[in-house]
């Protein structure tokens, strides 16, 4: 997507994205981030432990949001700000969808706020909000 200009944002604009979780997102993610806790990679112990099986990390699902964010503006370097609560797990075959809205302009910046939901609309991150400079 080409750069976004400040001039080119206004307060109620809209965008989204879905990102499917395959079932090998969370094995290429552990051996990205290091992060290998059985909860993610072993579904027998994620039953075990009331998960239901295995659950994406929740920096997966924060990195889904943050390119939905970045592709919209065009330029990664422009993310300022992003913030959020994990609030629900992410199974493997869900489908999180990243809803976001311009609340405001000032200046050279904008505020986002975001939803994240699964394909059943439950959220799964919440008090998401980014901020851009652009």
């Amino acid at each position: 997507m080409p750069k976004k200009d400040i001039g080119d944002i206004k307060v109620g604009d809209t965008f989204s994205a879905s990102e499917e979780v395959d079932k090998y997102r969370t094995i290429y993610y552990a051996g990205a981030s290091g992060d290998f806790n059985p909860i993610h990679i072993d579904p027998e112990f994620g039953k075990m432990v009331g998960l239901g099986g295995v659950i994406l990390h929740g920096l997966c699902t924060f990195g889904f949001m943050t390119k939905t964010v970045t592709d919209w503006t065009g330029d990664p370097g422009s993310l300022k700000k992003i913030k959020c609560r994990f609030a629900k797990p992410v199974h493997l075959g869900d489908t999180v969808t990243t809803k976001a809205t311009v609340s405001a302009v000032e200046g050279n910046k904008a505020t986002i706020g975001l939803t994240v939901s699964n394909q059943d609309g439950a959220n799964v991150l919440t008090q998401v909000s980014a901020e851009v400079e652009l």
